[in-house]
């Protein structure tokens, strides 16, 4: 039987400059820089379990992988072809001994992920909401952008309980999500770092960087942020180091 990855017309890509090779559909959801600037910001350690929720066809969980060389990372993805995909791009980085996916739903969670046994969760949810959204005429795409059955709190209230006490959630999400997001996560973590993504400088933020300790009490902290794009348009030297040469994102100093 013809696997459902093998029907779907595909592009050979890189991240970071080459160091991550990447095969991703032609049509659909492409990956841009929100799941490299991810990746940047999980403060993974060696040995620590990560898991990557919606992970598409790799690219976060391997850009993490390329920084953070002994972590162990699954991702779980609900597309039967993209898990497909993401394994092939495991295989095509020789990540195989510490990446590993799972087909499933957040929804009707895999009995493989045991709650409370990552040490970070990070997540690249939908932005929009269905009733606010114009979806996109094609599928992939929409489901990429769009929220279906799982709601962001949906997102949120899975990535807390796949994370043990103290364990640290970071995601990437619309600015203007800000609000259900913090109302998402209540009193259940603290330490929280909200992190803005300018555009340029005088910009207003479209991304936001979230981080989020489980358990914590601790304090809310707005960042400086980082500035994309210089006038020119170019990328800035600080996300130049981040998206060209797999440089860490430290979200607080």
């Amino acid at each position: 039987m013809t696997d459902a990855a093998e029907l779907i017309a595909t592009s050979d890509d890189t991240l970071l400059s080459g160091r991550v090779k990447l095969r991703q559909p032609l049509n659909g959801y492409r990956v841009a820089i929100d799941p490299v600037l991810l990746a940047a910001a999980v403060p993974a350690r060696d040995d620590d379990r990560v898991l990557d929720i919606g992970c598409g066809t790799g690219a976060a969980s391997l850009c993490l992988a390329a920084r953070v060389p002994d972590c162990r990372i699954i991702g779980l993805e609900r597309d039967h072809a993209l898990a497909q995909l993401a394994r092939d791009n495991i295989a095509r980085n020789d990540f195989v001994d510490r990446l590993a996916v799972i087909d499933g739903d957040l929804l009707h969670p895999p009995a493989a992920l045991a709650r409370g046994s990552f040490a970070q969760v990070m997540a690249n949810p939908p932005f929009l909401e269905a009733s606010r959204a114009a979806a996109s005429p094609v599928a992939a795409r929409a489901a990429a952008a769009v929220e279906s059955q799982a709601m962001l709190k949906d997102w949120v209230d899975f990535a807390l309980a796949m994370l043990r006490d103290k364990g640290i959630l970071t995601l990437i999400q619309r600015a203007d999500r800000l609000g259900d997001l913090l109302a998402a996560l209540g009193v259940r973590a603290g330490g929280i770092v909200l992190f803005p993504l300018w555009p340029g400088e005088g910009k207003p933020a479209k991304r936001i960087l979230l981080q989020a300790r489980k358990g914590s009490a601790a304090p809310l902290t707005l960042a400086q942020g980082l500035v994309l794009h210089r006038a020119d348009g170019r990328n800035s030297e600080a996300a130049e180091a981040i998206l060209r040469h797999g440089a860490a994102l430290q979200l607080v100093s």
